[in-house]
């Protein structure tokens, strides 16, 4: 009986820590919990002036001065844009968890649309950005995306409220 009980406790405490986030996405989940300001976003790694829509939500215009709120015990958050002439504001609430890629690619932050029940309402498409940096007060992020066939990187810059 005890053999069993050992072997059952064994077999447990692998599949728990095999599921389990590794310590670097924990420490960068709890960085990101909380309440973020995105101060500005921008391109590089191409030249003129661009114009987007992301998220396939609102033009990047509407994106900056958004307030983002991540929530950790439970991986779901909000971003909250401004209305505007240009921009639909109000609330749009996502599912948020820190991937690590296997490869030399840093870490990502990946989302996907749910609506206040907590419902996926994205059809399983979701995004993923580049965790450029991460600190308790600043947050770097980059989405690589093609515009005519060549290569544009969208930098978000956010600051901790």
């Amino acid at each position: 009986m005890i053999k069993k009980s050992i072997l059952l406790l064994a077999v447990m405490g692998i599949f728990i820590s095999s599921c389990s986030v590794s310590k670097s996405a924990r420490d960068q989940r709890n960085l990101l919990s909380g309440t973020w300001n995105l101060d500005n976003v921008h391109y590089e790694n191409n030249s003129g002036n661009f114009k987007s829509v992301i998220f396939n939500d609102a033009e990047d215009i509407c994106f900056e001065d958004s307030e983002w709120f991540f929530r950790d015990n439970n991986s779901t958050g909000r971003y909250t844009i401004k209305q505007g002439s240009l921009c639909q504001g109000g609330d749009r609430f996502f599912r948020w968890s820190v991937v690590e890629p296997s490869q030399n690619y840093s870490s990502q932050l990946q989302f996907k649309f749910i609506d206040d029940k907590r419902k996926d309402i994205s059809g399983g498409y979701g995004y993923r950005l580049n965790i450029v940096s991460l600190t308790p007060q600043n947050m770097t992020l980059k989405s690589n995306v093609s515009v005519n066939g060549q290569p544009v990187t969208i930098v978000y810059e956010f600051s901790k409220k």
